[in-house]
């Protein structure tokens, strides 16, 4: 069952600025962390970032540096991960997903992904 919905994707010129909104269901909601991660064409997934679900700690993945910044809107059930400084190589799908196991950080409840593209 499909928990997570991802939004927020377009255009942006290089050096612009974009967030994108996850959703989160009831399920989803119950889960240690809400993570973000990217994938480009060919290439493999990558972790960008999450967020605790219980103490609203943050965590970022090791290659990324200031340039995303992870939040959450609890009246919402919204989680945000806002993207600046945008460079071509940023171009990915971008999945917003649910921590089921935080020993083994694996994510099993995935949204369906939204598009970003940055052009010069």
């Amino acid at each position: 069952q499909l928990q997570v919905s991802e939004s927020g994707g377009g255009l942006v010129q290089v050096g612009g600025n974009l967030t994108l909104s996850c959703v989160i269901g009831e399920r989803t909601g119950s889960s240690y962390a809400m993570g973000w991660f990217r994938q480009a064409p060919g290439k493999e997934r990558e972790f960008v970032a999450a967020l605790a679900w219980k103490d609203d700690k943050t965590y970022y993945g090791d290659s990324l540096k200031g340039r995303f910044t992870v939040s959450r809107d609890k009246a919402k059930n919204t989680v945000y991960l806002q993207m600046n400084s945008r460079k071509p190589e940023d171009t990915a799908v971008s999945h917003c997903a649910g921590e089921t196991n935080p020993v083994t950080h694996e994510y099993a409840l995935w949204g369906q992904g939204t598009q970003d593209t940055v052009s010069s």
